[in-house]
């Protein structure tokens, strides 16, 4: 069975060694070094879906764009109305 405390200081940790990178190539090193390329593209595809819906590009815009299917789009529309805040913050807005 899942450890939770372990869960929340392995999410921890992530999120601090994250924090420390200020140079786009040592994100990209770490992420390359824990992440597969297929969890990379799922990454990736996520985020370019969020901007095009903040851009407000519909459904079919963003599937043929971004190769992403309209659930994929509609799981990034709800993660985005429920944020922390995390895409304003990648996103600059």
């Amino acid at each position: 069975m899942p450890n939770p405390q372990a869960h929340e200081e392995n999410l921890a940790l992530f999120y601090a060694s994250m924090a420390t990178l200020s140079r786009v190539e040592d994100a990209r090193r770490l992420l390359e070094d824990i992440c597969t390329p297929q969890e990379l593209r799922a990454i990736a595809q996520r985020l370019a879906v969020a901007k095009l819906l903040r851009e407000e590009r519909v459904y079919a815009e963003i599937a043929g764009i971004t190769g992403a299917s309209t659930a994929t789009i509609s799981r990034v529309r709800r993660s985005m109305e429920q944020s922390q805040g995390g895409y304003d913050a990648a996103f600059g807005a």
